[in-house]
């Protein structure tokens, strides 16, 4: 009987290299543009929107960019 983990394999030098995966909540949640930079939903739009004006509304419904200051962060969660 073989063990379980014995299919594995890792580098040639009989290293592991370990993958980078995606975060996946974090994918749902933001998406890279072309030039790189992390496209985000914007808040305040799910509920009580009966007392938000119908332009408030409509500017909500348009996609944001996340800060710079989040960028690196949120680049390297999506990065597969």
């Amino acid at each position: 009987m073989r063990a379980a983990f014995s299919r594995r394999r890792g580098a040639p030098d009989g290293s592991t290299v370990v993958k980078k995966k995606t975060n996946k909540a974090a994918a749902k949640r933001f998406s890279l543009t072309g030039r790189g930079k992390v496209r985000r939903r914007k808040a305040f739009k799910s509920h009580i929107l009966t007392k938000k004006t119908a332009k408030r509304k409509r500017h909500l419904r348009k996609a944001g960019i996340a800060s710079h200051a989040d960028e690196r962060r949120l680049v390297g969660l999506l990065t597969t």
